[in-house]
């Protein structure tokens, strides 16, 4: 692997929390959503020969994204009449807009909150954003009724929400 290519895949790294939020900004299902990122990843190493290092990487990559997202809409055709390409294009534009170091210490924060939540919040979240679940599916295995489980999920949010704007108001500016 030569060093741009090895320059490239470090700056993917760095890229890649914004290109999954972009990316599920636009693609709903959670598998389909993984599929699309993994192509994303794919496609920027074949086509890392043509990235130009005079600018900008986010906006190189976000476009690659939006390749493949209208690649992902051509095949899956049932959304393709909601979301035209210029929509692709805006929310691409708004992320690339969005600091990215800004998004990292965000995510940083994030899992700082995430670590101070009793085991079984963690459960909720994991059955709900890991696995997909709706509340009614969650209520079964966790023998919970799903208004319960739907309460206590907007509670965890809560919490999730109110832990970052603390830690973000701490931090200060850059």
């Amino acid at each position: 692997m030569n060093e741009h290519t090895k320059t490239v895949m470090r700056q993917w790294t760095l890229a890649q929390p914004v290109v999954s939020a972009f990316i599920t900004a636009i693609v709903r299902d959670f598998t389909d959503r993984d599929d699309v990122l993994q192509e994303t990843a794919v496609a920027v190493l074949e086509s890392s020969s043509r990235y130009d290092s005079s600018r900008p990487f986010l906006a190189w990559v976000l476009g690659v994204a939006q390749n493949q997202i209208r690649l992902y809409l051509r095949r899956s055709s049932r959304d393709r009449l909601l979301l035209n390409d210029s929509l692709v294009e805006l929310v691409a534009d708004s992320f690339e807009r969005v600091s990215s170091t800004d998004y990292l210490r965000q995510l940083e924060h994030l899992q700082e909150c995430l670590a101070e939540l009793p085991q079984r919040e963690h459960q909720l979240l994991e059955l709900r954003y890991s696995r997909d679940l709706k509340p009614a599916a969650m209520g079964q295995i966790l023998e919970m009724n799903p208004n319960t489980v739907s309460k206590a999920l907007q509670r965890i949010r809560d919490q999730l929400r109110t832990c970052l704007e603390r830690r973000t108001a701490a931090e200060g500016p850059l």
